[in-house]
């Protein structure tokens, strides 16, 4: 029989993974749309290179520069296609935690574009505001994304319709910041000191676990950093993540 330490340890990995697919699940329509579009693309440049390749005599300069753009275009879309994928079943494997120099700014971008297109749908603008100067983080990309990808869930449905999310990096001598800013509904003082206990969720019945930022917080305190909420009802939220730079993990080993 495993010890109690380890039984709790496969637990939360459980729990991890599950909540993991469940983000999956609510993000879905909005990344069929997303492999549906490139898709289409090619479907309507292949049918061009048929209609240009079928005819009897041979091809015109005109035409030759045409079927090079289509399938220039079919390449492109082509990629974009795998690039969403590999994301997409990326964030969903499971796998033992690795501790290894991540690039922030990457691991946003690939959460991003998961939920960039129900942003769109929804009038919602996603402003980017990175340090250009950001050191590589010392961490688990796969953990990091689950968070971010809730932190973006969360300030998409925070908004509803019309706003904007701001994501934000910097650092410091000892730290590097992660925020995720919203223009949503924000969050009454009362509950902001319960939004990281599990089971509690002000979201409506039916449409919450009460369990996202209750993992999100036990993930960054895991990668030896905190999490953090500013809030004012009407007006939106900040959520702010601080983990240790590579450089004051070495010097306090």
């Amino acid at each position: 029989m495993p010890p109690p330490e380890k039984e709790k340890w496969l637990l939360d990995e459980r729990l991890l993974h599950a909540h993991r697919l469940a983000a999956i699940g609510e993000l879905a329509a909005g990344i069929a749309h997303e492999v549906n579009n490139p898709l289409a693309i090619v479907r309507q440049e292949a049918e061009l290179l048929l209609r240009l390749l079928s005819r009897k005599d041979s091809l015109d300069p005109e035409d030759i520069g045409q079927v090079k753009d289509s399938l220039r275009q079919v390449v492109q879309q082509v990629d974009r296609m795998s690039e969403i994928i590999r994301n997409l079943l990326d964030f969903a494997r499971k796998r033992e935690p690795v501790l290894q120099l991540v690039d922030v700014h990457q691991v946003l971008e690939t959460m991003i574009m998961l939920v960039e297109k129900e942003a769109k749908n929804n009038d919602i603008q996603i402003i980017r505001r990175y340090d250009a100067e950001l050191p590589p983080l010392f961490s688990d990309a796969p953990q990091l994304r689950q968070v971010i990808l809730n932190l973006l869930n969360n300030a998409l449905q925070a908004i509803g319709r019309g706003g904007a999310i701001t994501v934000e990096t910097g650092h410091d001598a000892e730290s590097l910041h992660i925020v995720v800013r919203d223009t949503g509904r924000g969050i009454p003082p009362e509950d902001q000191e319960k939004i990281f206990t599990p089971f509690f969720t002000t979201k409506p019945p039916g449409q919450g676990t009460g369990l996202g930022l209750s993992i999100c917080h036990g993930i960054i305190r895991r990668l030896g950093g905190k999490i953090a909420v500013a809030s004012t009802v009407g007006q939106g939220s900040a959520f702010t993540i601080t983990l240790p730079c590579p450089g004051r993990l070495e010097r306090s080993s």
